[in-house]
């Protein structure tokens, strides 16, 4: 509960006064304040609306409902609540009559109390789908020192609660959270903005999520669940699925343990849902590293629509014809587990492993067969499981840094589906370490099939910058070069500048913190869709892979590409985001700029 903790006594003046007037305004330690005598009573409230702004004495007093005159808003004068949600409430105040003067008594109160309104305030606006609410509360809470990942649990408490079902927004949600980290102050409150306000988004007109229970007094084996579990999501049986799940995570399963149980049924489709299905198993895996353990029974079982109605590239005929390359994969598959024992073999022996570049080329291969057998070949010769999908995310990089400019417009999903799933299958070899089951590792096949497939987006392939044209004329000092990216994504088709202006920044050597501000800003300004935050998230996270290499300056510039190729937007998000950051500062935005 808050507690004052001081006083401050103001004084507003004669009640006889105030009697005349109908307003007065006075000014208050942290905000002006209006005090109105209203059907012979007196009340005092913060005098800025707290949806722009504007000042409330100019508003009209009706019935005890005071009414702000810029966007109509509506107050309940005695407390200060409002009637529309969208604006938020205003502060009230106590008032005092001394010998015939007023007088406004301002409590200053602890900081938790603050945060405690804009936690509430940040809940209501996701529920509603009140983007002006969410950024406010986002910019005031993440400034006044809450931890971001507070933020996150209540974005994932509410975008599970009310979706029966995975949706965009809480992958938007935690690839944002994942890169706040490494963002600039303002541009984290952004990341975290646009991921609340995609799942208010997806939770609007939702009902609350169906839940099942775990299979009450089993006592099924962790085998016998992943068996059942691969059964039922075979024969798309959600229920049984999502029973088997929640019964290994109360019988004790521990993170790694459902993480296989969930990627080894997410793998027996190939590349299920075009890779979304694999990319939404990790993402939620990693929003629970974010937001803790304890609500993996309320996260996962968001994931079994999809685990259980996705198609696999066995059902897809690209996949099939002319050439069977789920029989193909099917073959390895089989063979894989001797294979990572070779490999694990030589490694304990010491014998060196193919270089990681060097199969990344190989995936490139136009042939599908020497493709496997280039994994092969590198699985038993020691390489570990991730730096296969070190290898296989380049390549698939590659495919969007060559992107064909003969294509059309909408081809570029299909390279961002790969890579996305790629980096997915990364992420999730990492958290196995070494000892990662062959049934997940099999994810690695399926991500090369898919870049096998992606080929056609790159005849004829598109150079990479400075490839055929030196870049010795563009700019080189570090500023100008970040202000051009910023300029040239004001204007469409403008992805090869962007790329050539990005490789010069990384051949010059600038510092990498600011070209990756810059990258994620040319994101977060825009209305951008779903794919181009995959994107952000995806490229940074493989360029950090791979530090300043030649293949980590060619992701970055692949992610750059990419995103100057989705941009400009609308960029109405970017409006609301301003607005909140201008009312949190105290600018007046109903007064004309000098």
């Amino acid at each position: 509960m808050a507690v004052a903790i001081n006083i401050t006594c103001i004084r507003v003046g004669l009640l006889e006064e105030l009697q005349r007037k109908g307003v007065i305004v006075v000014s208050g330690p942290y905000c002006p304040i209006a005090v109105f005598w209203h059907n012979g009573q007196i009340y005092a409230v913060d005098n800025r609306c707290p949806h722009m702004g504007f000042p409330l004495h100019k508003g009209s007093v009706q019935d005890g409902i005071l009414t702000c005159p810029w966007h109509h808003a509506r107050f309940d004068l005695s407390c200060g609540c409002t009637f529309d949600l969208w604006a938020d409430d205003v502060p009230s105040f106590p008032i005092e009559v001394r010998d015939g003067e007023v007088f406004v008594l301002v409590p200053t109160f602890e900081i938790e109390r603050i945060r405690t309104h804009w936690l509430r305030r940040l809940r209501e606006g996701i529920e509603h789908g009140l983007d002006l609410i969410i950024a406010k509360a986002v910019i005031h809470l993440l400034h006044s020192g809450v931890d971001y990942r507070e933020l996150v649990r209540i974005g994932a408490d509410l975008g599970t609660r009310f979706r029966n079902s995975w949706a965009s927004g809480m992958t938007i949600l935690t690839a944002m959270a994942n890169l706040v980290p490494l963002l600039p102050a303002e541009e984290a409150m952004r990341a975290i903005y646009h991921g609340l306000s995609h799942v208010a988004n997806d939770i609007q007109g939702q009902s609350t999520r169906r839940e099942r229970q775990p299979l009450e007094g089993s006592t099924a084996t962790f085998e016998q669940l992943k068996r059942w579990l691969r059964h039922w999501t075979l024969v798309r049986h959600r229920d049984g699925s999502e029973r088997c799940l929640l019964t290994a995570i109360a019988n004790g399963a521990t993170p790694m343990e459902v993480a296989d149980l969930l990627f080894t049924a997410a793998t027996d489709r190939p590349f299920a849902d075009g890779g979304h299905l694999f990319d939404f198993c990790n993402k939620a895996m990693e929003l629970l590293d974010l937001i803790g353990w304890e609500f993996a029974s309320q996260v996962l079982p968001t994931l079994m629509t999809q685990l259980v109605s996705s198609r696999g590239g066995e059902e897809n005929s690209p996949w099939r014809y002319p050439i069977d390359l789920v029989e193909l994969l099917r073959d390895a598959e089989d063979k894989l587990p001797e294979w990572l024992k070779e490999g694990r073999k030589r490694r304990s022996d010491a014998q060196a492993s193919m270089p990681i570049p060097q199969l990344a080329q190989s995936l490139l291969n136009d042939e599908p067969k020497e493709i496997l057998v280039a994994l092969e070949e590198a699985t038993k010769s020691g390489m570990k499981p991730i730096e296969l999908s070190k290898a296989l995310c380049y390549a698939a990089a590659l495919r969007i840094a060559k992107f064909g400019q003969s294509n059309e417009f909408g081809d570029w999903i299909t390279v961002l589906h790969t890579f996305s799933y790629c980096n997915a299958v990364h992420q999730t070899l990492k958290r196995f370490g070494d000892d990662v089951p062959a049934e997940v590792v099999r994810s690695v096949w399926h991500g090369a099939m898919a870049v096998y497939l992606d080929r056609f987006l790159n005849i004829p392939p598109e150079p990479l910058p400075g490839e055929r044209k030196p870049l010795d004329d563009l700019p080189t000092e570090s500023r100008e070069l970040l202000r051009a990216i910023l300029d040239a994504c004001d204007k469409t088709g403008q992805d090869l500048l962007v790329a050539a202006l990005t490789a010069r920044y990384l051949q010059l050597s600038h510092p990498i913190e600011p070209l990756v501000a810059t990258l994620a800003h040319c994101v977060l300004r825009e209305d951008a869709d779903f794919h181009t935050f995959q994107m952000l998230e995806a490229g940074v996270r493989q360029f950090l892979e791979w530090g300043l290499t030649d293949e980590g300056n060619h992701i970055l510039i692949a992610t750059a590409r990419y995103i100057s190729a989705h941009a400009p937007t609308q960029r109405a998000s970017e409006q609301t985001f301003k607005i909140a950051l201008r009312l949190h500062r105290g600018e007046e935005l109903y007064e004309e700029a000098s």
